[in-house]
């Protein structure tokens, strides 16, 4: 058994994996907004609080999962909600690193999220992690966020920051705001569906998590991702022939920039194509290689 620190536990991936900790007999204490709205949810072996001032620096932690930020793509990205994007992940990622500077037994290990959006738009060439950023919004606040989580490298915790592309699960993340307009039929590719979108299922999430904490002899940046991403044009085709609906209305993408704005264009007109070379390099095994092989395991 061992005791995790969680930041972003209650969200879309760390709802799952305190369900995944709690069943492995582990525990965990998570750090949220509002601990009396998620008390008891997994039982009495997650405990919740606000702020890590209501921890205390004798405490001890095995592994650290921070995965605190707001949704990127929930809403236009005006300076406000930029700003609430950077607070939520590099402020609380900060904030992390500090409290985690006080305590005298140190974890030994933290996982740390950050995005694909870190390489910014490219065409559909593949991406491994020695690839090169594109200097855009996304690479901007990606960076910014690992360059937090690196500070836990001086305190002698060894970091693992994950580059995560669209997780795919039933429930939340992008199939919560993709499934309703498809399932009355109203799904079609957006722009010209070139663009290539990297996506990953939320197990394979979890059980990466499991594998770089197992695995000591790993640190450093993993592109968290399916080894095979797939335009958005066969995405959506095969999304349509998952809930066995038709995806004939394209989604032009004068209409995405001027609805989604600034968010639309980069989030949702442009990709990369993000293969998870280190992960492979280092023995991880996906279970859902292939988007037909994640879709029918979520909608059958």
């Amino acid at each position: 058994m061992a005791r995790y620190l969680i930041t972003g536990g209650t969200g879309f991936i760390g709802s799952r994996l305190l369900e995944h900790l709690a069943a492995s007999g582990h525990e965990a204490v998570v750090i949220t907004r509002n601990p009396a709205r998620h008390k008891n949810r997994c039982g009495e072996q997650v405990s919740y609080y606000k702020g890590f001032d209501e921890l205390k620096s004798s405490e001890v932690f095995h592994t650290v999962i921070n995965l605190a930020g707001e949704g990127i793509g929930d809403r236009r990205w005006s300076e406000k909600r930029k700003q609430a994007l950077y607070n939520s992940r590099i402020g609380m990622t900060h904030s992390l690193v500090e409290y985690l500077s006080t305590l005298s037994d140190k974890p030994e290990v933290m996982i740390s999220g950050s995005a694909i959006g870190w390489y910014g738009a490219h065409d559909n060439s593949p991406l491994t992690e020695e690839a090169r950023s594109n200097p855009e919004y996304t690479h901007e606040l990606c960076e910014a966020w690992e360059q937090a989580a690196a500070g836990v490298r001086d305190l002698g915790i060894r970091l693992c920051i994950v580059r995560l592309g669209v997780v795919l699960g039933q429930g939340g993340g992008v199939l919560k705001r993709l499934l309703p307009p498809f399932y009355l039929g109203l799904g079609g590719r957006i722009g010209s569906g070139q663009q290539m979108m990297t996506w990953v299922h939320r197990e394979d999430v979890i059980h990466a998590f499991d594998f770089l904490v197992e695995t000591p002899s790993v640190e450093g940046v993993f592109n968290l991702t399916a080894p095979n991403a797939v335009s958005n044009a066969e995405f959506t085709r095969q999304l349509g022939k998952s809930v066995h609906r038709p995806t004939l209305l394209p989604l032009p993408g004068f209409v995405v920039r001027l609805v989604f704005g600034e968010m639309g264009d980069r989030l949702l007109l442009h990709g990369q194509n993000v293969v998870p070379a280190r992960l492979q390099d280092a023995g991880f095994s996906f279970r859902f290689e292939r988007l037909d092989e994640a879709f029918t395991d979520l909608f059958s």
